[in-house]
């Protein structure tokens, strides 16, 4: 049976004479073609040795079900894997998706930096070399009130790169309840070693008070370091000395105060009933030597990470020969200076910042916006396809900022008889864009406080498409 089936298998020559192989190699050209095509064979020859004389369906060995194989292969191959997707997840800023969505003016920054040459790194009115931090060192000291800044390409690296380049061989205070560990194992001991600094532990987990800092200060000490509680927080019975009363303490033996600020706020979160996170500012004006912060969460613009404070720490930091491996690029600068110039602004940040137009709609705008969905889904949908109600929740502001906290909501709740809501969730991530939603008590949620302006239409026909073929295979 198996050989019988291995010299059914047809010659690539006759493969390639179908149409449809003819269609492929004037889209993909015949070297491309002729491997997928030897790829698919050997595939198949693979598939019947494993049967072993099991059925094996010999429709699949016809030239034109092969030609399929091909296509779907070379579509694949040719299809992007970092792709736009749809977030209804209820996650504003989702790590998995990409954290923070661009505004429009960082878009179309992009796209024009993209198109050709740029004025990275030359001056237009003297026609030399300058540094690139041209670009955004302006801005980001007009809003913070920092007297210099760089940018290298995540906020991890700008930890190390100040670590390494202020306390290399020397101790570095920090509270024990600020040695976190963030995504992908990455802990803050770690990247202090890393860096050559030597960690110097303090205080307990809930509790570290000033005179902890103090009693710790020796003949090693290069610096105090606050570090952002990022994805957690300790609550109740806890104590921290504020960031005033550490610079105080460090200015007292000689010695640097670093804050590491996790998610950059730049404006105050609770104007929108969010819980107030430090920002940048009032650790600039505490007197900080150096703070540093991500470009690409609170801030809601490409990955980067900012170090700034007083010129004489931020010159040396940038003459580090760590900073040129891990300067950012053309593209990120783009973005970058087209998102905080939105910040000039704060009238107009709420309509142009997707980020901050998602901290402002209320529960009620959310849900309005819901019931013309769910609106919509009814009149395409047979009664009887799913179950499609309107029911609270809560958003998350994700990516290690307010962990604990949740913006009211309203979601789209879908249950359906014909299929599990894990189901129906990877056919939509499937979806082309793929959209991704919640699961949760065989639910399908969708927040749609997370979904961009103008994608309502995609996840509305995704919906309609799925939930109807799982319904039509359901009567078969």
């Amino acid at each position: 049976m198996t050989s019988n089936l291995l010299r059914n298998i047809p010659s690539v020559e006759k493969i390639k004479n179908t149409d449809s192989l003819r269609s492929l190699t004037e889209a993909y050209g015949e070297e491309l073609v002729s491997e997928a095509v030897r790829t698919a064979l050997e595939s198949l020859r693979a598939e019947i040795r494993e049967a072993e004389g099991s059925a094996f369906p010999e429709a699949r060995l016809e030239p034109e079900a092969i030609a399929a194989e091909v296509g779907a292969f070379l579509e694949a191959k040719f299809t992007p894997s970092l792709r736009k997707a749809v977030n209804a997840t209820g996650v504003i800023m989702h790590t998995g998706l990409g954290r923070a969505a661009f505004p429009e003016a960082a878009r179309a920054a992009l796209a024009e930096v993209a198109e050709g040459y740029s004025t990275l790194a030359t001056d237009i009115e003297t026609g030399r070399r300058s540094h690139r931090d041209k670009h955004l060192e302006g801005l980001i000291c007009e809003l913070t009130g920092a007297e210099a800044a760089t940018v290298v390409n995540n906020n991890a690296a700008a930890t190390m790169l100040i670590l390494n380049t202020l306390a290399l061989g020397k101790e570095v205070i920090v509270s024990r309840g600020q040695l976190v560990e963030i995504g992908g194992a990455f802990r803050m001991p770690d990247v202090m070693a890393a860096s050559g600094a030597v960690l110097k532990e303090v205080g307990t987990t809930n509790k570290t008070h000033l005179h902890d800092y103090r009693n710790a200060i020796g003949e090693q000490t290069s610096a105090i370091m606050r570090v952002h509680h990022s994805n957690y927080r300790i609550v109740g019975f806890a104590e921290e000395p504020p960031i005033e009363d550490l610079v105080g303490l460090a200015r007292e033996h000689g010695i640097l105060i670093i804050d590491d600020l996790g998610s950059g706020a730049l404006v105050d979160l609770s104007r929108w009933g969010i819980e107030h996170e430090p920002q940048v500012q009032d650790s600039i004006r505490a007197g900080v030597d150096v703070a540093c912060f991500s470009g690409d969460k609170l801030i809601g613009g490409p990955q980067a990470g900012f170090v700034l404070g007083k010129r004489e720490a931020v010159d040396r930091i940038r003459k580090n020969q760590l900073a040129r491996a891990l300067r950012i690029g053309k593209l990120t600068i783009a973005g970058m200076e087209a998102t905080l110039r939105l910040f000039l602004r704060p009238e107009t940040l709420v309509e142009e910042h997707p980020v901050y137009w998602m901290f402002s709609r209320t529960a009620e705008e959310v849900g309005r916006r819901t019931r013309r969905l769910i609106r919509r889904l009814k009149s395409r949908l047979p009664e009887g396809t799913a179950e499609l109600k309107l029911i609270d929740g809560g958003s998350q502001v994700g990516s290690g900022a307010v962990p604990v906290e949740t913006i009211p909501t309203k979601l789209l709740r879908i249950r359906s008889p014909h299929a599990s809501a894990e189901k129906l969730s990877c056919a939509l991530r499937r979806n082309d864009p793929p959209v991704f939603p919640r699961v949760h008590q065989d639910a399908l949620l969708l927040d749609m406080r997370t979904v961009l302006k103008g994608e309502d239409r995609i996840v509305e026909d995704a919906l309609v498409n799925i939930l109807m073929k799982e319904t039509d295979e359901q009567n078969i």
